[in-house]
């Protein structure tokens, strides 16, 4: 079975010809969690938005494929469609858009579809009530005047009625106090029991939240490359010595975390 996932030797420049990414590999498995981390500036949020297509960045050289097919000539809302979910680490608020119509829409377009209002709010209110989540928000306009964890979970919510084959969660821990980043932990585990073959990118630079979510693979990103890939231990590593340790010199980069 292909990957979901594969980036092959990715090279990225910012509109103005700045590499930022330079020579990122790694691939992810149907159904598992990857976490890459990374100190601030080391490029993890623009991997996150090459993914989902933002027109801000340049691929330079290497490729994306998602499930097999290049998504170099893919815009944002094709690769949605295909099944790639993007969790964004400051979601925007939009006035006028109540959630349920922001959904209705969101999903009738990932299953290509229209879907009635009464469909949606069924499952809406099925997922807010097994995410904790305060029933009123569906009729609020999206994100608007909602609490920092509020948000976040609404990220949640819509991973789980979107239904992504591949779920990218950009800094989905940033700005959360210890209850909402595990309340926030235990919706994506949540998400993931409904669909166990769903796979996740987590994109962090802290370790705390990896205390509720057990990675497959973790990846260390430095400097806009993947300078080491492995188990948990690479965690306790950074937690004993630091982004430090990894600055030097690190070991090549290696493919979902196996020796060459």
């Amino acid at each position: 079975m292909a990957p979901l996932l594969t980036l092959d030797d990715l090279h990225v420049a910012a509109a103005d010809g700045t590499p930022i990414l330079k020579g990122v590999s790694l691939e992810v498995a149907v159904g598992e969690v990857h976490a890459l981390m990374g100190p601030n500036g080391s490029g993890k949020s623009t991997l996150a938005n090459v993914l989902l297509g933002n027109p801000d960045y340049a691929i330079t050289a290497g490729g994306i494929r998602f499930k097999g097919e290049d998504l170099a000539a893919l815009g944002p809302n094709d690769r949605s469609v295909r099944g790639l979910f993007l969790g964004f680490q400051y979601p925007e608020e939009i006035p006028g858009v109540t959630m349920l119509n922001f959904l209705r829409r969101a999903i009738g377009a990932r299953k290509d579809f229209d879907i009635s209002v009464l469909e949606v709010r069924i499952s809406l209110m099925e997922w807010m009530e097994r995410l904790g989540m305060d029933a009123k928000l569906a009729d609020r306009y999206l994100n608007q005047g909602f609490s920092g964890g509020e948000k976040k979970r609404n990220e949640i919510l819509q991973m789980a009625l979107l239904e992504p084959d591949l779920a990218v969660l950009d800094e989905t821990d940033s700005g959360l106090d210890i209850d909402a980043l595990r309340q926030v932990s235990e919706g994506i585990q949540e998400v993931r029991k409904e669909r166990p073959d769903m796979g996740v990118l987590l994109i962090t630079h802290y370790q705390r939240i990896l205390q509720y979510l057990s990675p497959d693979v973790v990846h260390i990103l430095v400097d806009g490359r993947v300078v080491e890939s492995g188990g948990i231990d690479l965690v306790e590593k950074l937690e004993r010595e630091g982004y430090d340790a990894f600055r030097a010199g690190g070991p090549e980069p290696v493919v979902a975390g196996t020796a060459r």
